[in-house]
């Protein structure tokens, strides 16, 4: 039996007796709800509830959180109804757990039934971003028991989580589930691709560990002789997934993957993050081009970083990654990191974190701030989430999802240096409609590197965009055959309608 004791253990440290209290009442509340449930594995179906708030006691989640959790499945699964949820644990919890319950009433079947469902799960974190991370939780569990479920849905629910749940995970930046969830996933989706990838790290595997074994005990002692002893170092493989789609995009060739293991080196200050990269660079050549500098270009999910590659010396390479804690923190946890359980005097402090205190309903929040400054705080694609609602039904609102959320992005920036993200292959008129609707229904032109280029030119990582505008200009049918966000597609073709009907 799932033991309380044991997710005590997981909790954050610093709680409360409320705290404690809280997360034991739905402990006890859970487990009567399903009490004689079972899951295809056989098991308790408790036990489920158990493993999803566990998993996000391991990420820091706060008890509100960890204890919706427990209670994610008893509105669906049980005779509990959402008021006696309300009535026992009040009005934030049971709107978590809401915004997670599937639809199991739906009258829909197959995919539009599928879809609806992810549309109310969008809708939910739109309002509160808590939801979605509860879900990735719950989803995770589900990837781990997998091979539980009869085979005919194996495939279908793997698919999802590699096409939405773990690239969700990933624009969140959670990369402590998002790789996970992928790997997991992988081995359902492509069992081929997945084996085969597997020979390919096996091959390279004992070389790579000797070579990090070399560069990690040089490094130790070039970090010492400059001062930096409160230095970290530790060892990041990279998932088996992210190197398929590496090894895809080098035509198979793992001696052209130099990221299969890295080291890393968490600092103190950002000071201290560069003066590592000049010992590193000091004592080992670097790949030429193989630098990025995401502190100072950090991304827009909000990981920082500094990666570079070395030859070892002796015929192989490694990346080295350097991150102050803080950065640390964020690229291992992203959003639920801002959400993680914090004592009172630290709630709130950070200016750049607004966006996501304006995901909590008005009640739950804890500062008051003007709308006008939460608006401009809110990540676009977040907000957008939001507009997926009536429009499309099916296989249409799946792909759409897909292409405008969570398939692979550019990042391309304004005249002022903002970074605006998109997806791939998206053109100046995404671009414009993306900053807002006005300037894409007005765009007579675009300057993209500082030369006019065509509306349809498609847009590539690092890109400076500048749009220029007529108010005489309308937007054009033609656009649609080049556009690839929904947004400019459904402003494009409101106005192509509303010019036919006047």
């Amino acid at each position: 039996m799932a033991s309380i004791k044991e997710l005590l253990l997981k909790t954050p440290t610093g709680m409360s007796k409320d705290d404690e209290t809280l997360i034991r009442r739905a402990y006890d509340f859970s487990c009567k709800a399903h009490e004689g449930q079972k899951r295809y594995s056989e098991e308790p179906y408790f036990n489920h509830a158990f493993e999803t708030a566990k998993i996000l006691a391991e990420i820091g989640m706060s008890p509100t959180v960890i204890s919706a959790g427990l209670l994610h499945d008893v509105i669906e699964d049980t005779d509990v109804t959402a008021e006696m949820l309300q009535e026992e644990f009040g009005t934030e919890i049971s709107f978590l757990v809401d915004g997670v319950t599937k639809l199991g009433t739906l009258r829909f079947r197959g995919l539009t039934r599928h879809a609806e469902s992810l549309r109310k799960l969008f809708v939910s974190s739109s309002k509160d971003i808590r939801v979605i991370i509860i879900k990735l939780a719950d989803r995770l569990h589900n990837m781990r028991t997998l091979e539980y479920v009869p085979e005919h849905k194996q495939e279908r629910i793997a698919r999802e989580t590699l096409e939405i749940y773990a690239p969700l995970s990933y624009r969140l930046g959670i990369r402590k589930l998002t790789k996970e969830l992928e790997d997991l996933a992988f081995l359902y989706v492509y069992p081929k691709e997945a084996e085969k990838t597997k020979e390919f790290l096996h091959q390279k595997q004992k070389d790579n560990e000797d070579q990090l074994e070399k560069v990690y005990k040089l490094l130790k002692k070039k970090l010492a002789e400059n001062g930096l002893r409160n230095a970290k170092t530790e060892f990041r493989t990279k998932g088996l997934y992210s190197l398929h789609k590496k090894l895809v995009r080098k035509d198979m060739n793992i001696e052209s993957v130099h990221d299969l293991a890295a080291l890393r080196v968490i600092v103190p200050t950002v000071e201290d993050c560069y003066k590592v990269l000049g010992i590193i660079h000091g004592t080992w050549r670097p790949l030429p081009g193989r630098v990025k500098d995401y502190i100072a270009f950090e991304k827009p999910n909000g990981y920082q970083s500094i990666h570079t590659d070395i030859f070892t010396g002796s015929g192989s390479t490694v990346e080295i990654q350097i991150r102050t804690e803080e950065m640390h923190q964020e690229a291992e946890y992203g959003v639920a990191n801002h959400f993680a359980y914090k004592s009172d005097s630290k709630k709130g402090n950070n200016s750049n974190l607004l966006w996501l205190l304006q995901l909590l309903p008005r009640s739950f929040s804890r500062e008051k701030k003007s709308s006008e400054n939460w608006e401009k705080d809110i990540p676009e694609w977040v907000k957008k989430l939001n507009e997926y609602q009536e429009e499309e039904f099916g296989a249409e609102f799946l792909d759409n999802i897909k292409n405008d959320f969570v398939k692979h992005r550019i990042f391309v920036f304004t005249p002022k240096g903002e970074v605006v993200d998109l997806p791939i292959d998206s053109t100046p008129v995404d671009f414009a409609y993306t900053i807002h609707s006005d300037i894409g229904d007005k765009v007579s032109g675009a300057k993209v590197n500082g030369k006019m280029s065509s509306l349809s030119t498609t847009l590539k990582n690092g890109d400076r965009v500048e749009i220029v505008t007529n108010k005489n200009t309308k937007p054009n049918r033609k656009w649609l055959d080049f556009v690839k966000t929904t947004l400019a597609k459904k402003h494009i073709r409101a106005s192509v309608e509303s010019e036919r009907r006047s």
